[in-house]
């Protein structure tokens, strides 16, 4: 069995943080979360209640990684996408 090369990536409002690691094959999204030290670092993730993915795509924890797969570890929204997109229409037309 070969290691796959795999990036854990989370970002906040003013940096990103990706971590490049080997893991075997056969290992989850939610593994590869665990075995990168990000809920270590971060402890206000919250792996029940946010949302991963691979390259902007949602994933469950248990999806099964391939190689050169980014997870990403998305924060909750401060703001809904159409209620800002709304009020940039409303000032445009102001």
């Amino acid at each position: 069995m070969a290691d796959l090369q795999v990036y854990v990536a989370y970002a906040l409002p003013d940096r990103e943080f990706v971590h490049p690691m080997l893991v075997p094959e056969g290992t989850t999204i939610g593994e590869a979360i665990e075995r990168s030290g990000m809920l270590a670092s971060f402890p206000d993730i919250n792996l029940s209640t946010q949302a991963v993915g691979i390259y902007g795509k949602k994933k469950t924890l248990e999806t099964v990684l391939r190689e050169r797969d980014r997870i990403e570890i998305y924060r909750p929204l401060v703001a809904d996408p159409k209620d800002a997109r709304r009020r940039r229409a409303a000032k445009r037309a102001a």
